[in-house]
Protein backbone atom coordinates (compact mmCIF):
# COMPACT_ATOMS: atom_id res chain seq x y z
CA UNK A 1 0.00 0.00 0.00
CA UNK A 2 1.30 3.26 -0.93
CA UNK A 3 1.74 6.00 2.21
CA UNK A 4 2.08 9.10 -0.46
CA UNK A 5 4.10 10.75 2.33
CA UNK A 6 6.39 13.23 0.55
CA UNK A 7 7.76 16.65 1.81
CA UNK A 8 9.74 19.15 -0.73
CA UNK A 9 12.59 21.24 1.21
CA UNK A 10 14.30 24.55 -0.72
CA UNK A 11 17.80 23.64 -0.50
CA UNK A 12 21.33 24.86 -2.15
CA UNK A 13 23.95 23.01 -3.53
CA UNK A 14 24.95 21.08 -6.54
CA UNK A 15 24.48 17.49 -7.75
CA UNK A 16 26.79 15.17 -10.08
CA UNK A 17 24.28 14.08 -12.68
CA UNK A 18 24.64 11.51 -15.84
CA UNK A 19 26.56 14.47 -17.93
CA UNK A 20 27.95 16.83 -15.55
CA UNK A 21 27.02 18.97 -12.20
CA UNK A 22 24.43 20.99 -11.72
CA UNK A 23 22.83 23.55 -9.25
CA UNK A 24 20.27 21.76 -6.68
CA UNK A 25 17.12 23.81 -5.70
CA UNK A 26 14.76 21.09 -4.53
CA UNK A 27 15.01 17.89 -2.52
CA UNK A 28 11.83 15.61 -2.43
CA UNK A 29 11.87 13.54 0.59
CA UNK A 30 9.49 10.54 0.80
CA UNK A 31 8.45 7.43 2.50
CA UNK A 32 7.12 4.78 0.00
CA UNK A 33 8.07 2.04 -2.65
CA UNK A 34 11.52 2.40 -3.58
CA UNK A 35 12.27 1.89 -7.74
CA UNK A 36 15.21 -0.16 -7.32
CA UNK A 37 15.42 -1.29 -3.22
CA UNK A 38 14.22 -4.66 -2.70
CA UNK A 39 12.58 -3.42 0.77
CA UNK A 40 8.56 -2.58 0.63
CA UNK A 41 8.72 0.92 1.37
CA UNK A 42 12.09 3.17 1.98
CA UNK A 43 13.37 6.29 2.20
CA UNK A 44 13.15 8.21 -1.18
CA UNK A 45 15.16 11.64 -1.85
CA UNK A 46 14.95 13.16 -4.82
CA UNK A 47 17.64 16.15 -5.13
CA UNK A 48 16.27 18.38 -8.30
CA UNK A 49 16.39 21.42 -10.59
CA UNK A 50 12.72 21.23 -12.15
CA UNK A 51 13.78 23.67 -14.52
CA UNK A 52 16.76 22.16 -16.06
CA UNK A 53 14.39 18.88 -16.93
CA UNK A 54 14.33 15.39 -15.77
CA UNK A 55 17.72 14.79 -16.00
CA UNK A 56 18.67 17.17 -13.81
CA UNK A 57 17.89 14.56 -10.68
CA UNK A 58 20.15 12.91 -8.21
CA UNK A 59 17.79 9.98 -6.40
CA UNK A 60 18.51 7.93 -3.37
CA UNK A 61 16.64 5.22 -1.93
CA UNK A 62 17.91 4.13 1.51
CA UNK A 63 16.47 1.82 4.20
CA UNK A 64 14.91 2.89 7.18
CA UNK A 65 18.11 1.96 9.16
CA UNK A 66 20.45 3.45 6.67
CA UNK A 67 18.32 6.42 6.57
CA UNK A 68 18.80 7.43 10.39
CA UNK A 69 22.47 6.61 10.46
CA UNK A 70 22.63 9.03 7.63
CA UNK A 71 20.77 11.65 9.76
CA UNK A 72 22.77 10.93 12.96
CA UNK A 73 26.23 11.15 10.67
CA UNK A 74 25.23 14.49 9.31
CA UNK A 75 23.84 15.79 12.65
CA UNK A 76 27.44 14.76 13.84
CA UNK A 77 29.02 16.29 11.22
CA UNK A 78 27.34 19.57 11.88
CA UNK A 79 27.87 19.65 15.65
CA UNK A 80 32.28 19.22 14.86
CA UNK A 81 31.63 21.95 12.41
CA UNK A 82 30.35 24.06 14.73
CA UNK A 83 32.44 23.34 17.48
CA UNK A 84 35.34 23.65 15.91
CA UNK A 85 34.29 27.27 14.42
CA UNK A 86 33.65 26.55 10.80
CA UNK A 87 30.01 27.26 10.97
Amino acid sequence: MCTMICHQATISGNGKGRNDWFPLLHANVSYDHPFSLSDEHALNIDFVNESQGPGARVAVELSVEAARSLVATIQAVLAEAEAGGYL
